[in-house]
């Protein structure tokens, strides 16, 4: 082996999240859902909201249609719209 190369189980390879684009999972008002059950939800989803943020997440998207929930990596993002589609709310995720 080259005396150069280092052997792959020496390499540590990290990735800081802060490094990767930031994407933003937007929730969308609906006329279906109670507004306690989507704070319910946001809160079983997203488990770094306050129960003081997912009640404003909630309202604002009453009121003007759309809220954001978070902004986050895109893997991250996904799995949180995933989650919350799955729990029959309306989410998209943007590039910030």
């Amino acid at each position: 082996m080259p005396e150069n190369r280092v052997p792959r189980e020496d390499v540590h390879i990290s990735v800081r999240q802060d490094l990767l684009p930031p994407w933003t999972v937007v929730l969308h008002n609906d006329d279906y859902n109670t507004m306690s059950y989507v704070v319910t939800c946001l809160l079983n989803t997203v488990r770094v909201l306050s129960e003081q943020r997912a009640t404003e997440i909630m309202y604002e998207a009453h009121t003007q249609g759309r809220a954001r929930v978070v902004t986050c990596p895109l893997e991250v993002a996904e799995f949180y719209r995933d989650r919350l589609e799955s729990l029959v709310l309306t989410a998209t995720i943007e590039r910030e």
